[in-house]
C-alpha cells in the first residue's frame, strides 16, 4: 500500500505561482512512477506530469511544459509540482498518483482508472 497526502493548493491570480506537495508513505517508492493529474469542473481527470522515482526522469503534458516542474525529495518521500505562469484554465483539483506502470515513454500515461494509488486532491483556483 502507498498512502499519498497532497497539500499546497489555493487561490492565485493569473500569472502567479503555487507549489504542490505530495507526501508518500507505505511501501518503498523505488519502483514507482509518481504523477500529478488534475480534474477541472465538468472535465475528465487528465495527466499533468510524472517522475520516475528511481531515475528522476520527468514527463509532462504539452499544456504545462515550460510552466510546471515536477521534482522529488528522496529523504522526505515527497513529490512536488512547482507551477508558474498560472492560467485560469489550470483551475482544477490536483491529484497525486502512484503506480509502477503509470507512464511509458513514447506511449504516455495510463488511464486514470488504471492507477493504483491516489491522494485526496487539492484545489487550485486561478482567477483572471
Amino acid at each position: 500500500q502507498v498512502q499519498l497526502v497532497e497539500s499546497g493548493g489555493g487561490l492565485v491570480q493569473a500569472g502567479g505561482s503555487l507549489r504542490l506537495s505530495c507526501a508518500a508513505s507505505g511501501r518503498t517508492l523505488s519502483s514507482y512512477v509518481m504523477a500529478w493529474f488534475r480534474q477541472g469542473p465538468g472535465m475528465e481527470r487528465e495527466f499533468v506530469a510524472a517522475i520516475r522515482w528511481s531515475s528522476g526522469s520527468t514527463y509532462y503534458a504539452d499544456s504545462v511544459k515550460g510552466r510546471f516542474t515536477i521534482s522529488r525529495d528522496n529523504a522526505k518521500k515527497t513529490v512536488y509540482l512547482q507551477m508558474v505562469s498560472l492560467k485560469p484554465e489550470d483551475t482544477a483539483v490536483y491529484y497525486c498518483a502512484a503506480d509502477r506502470a503509470l507512464y511509458r515513454p513514447g506511449v504516455g500515461a495510463i488511464r486514470p482508472e488504471e492507477v493504483n494509488y491516489w491522494g485526496q486532491g487539492t484545489q487550485v483556483t486561478v482567477s483572471s
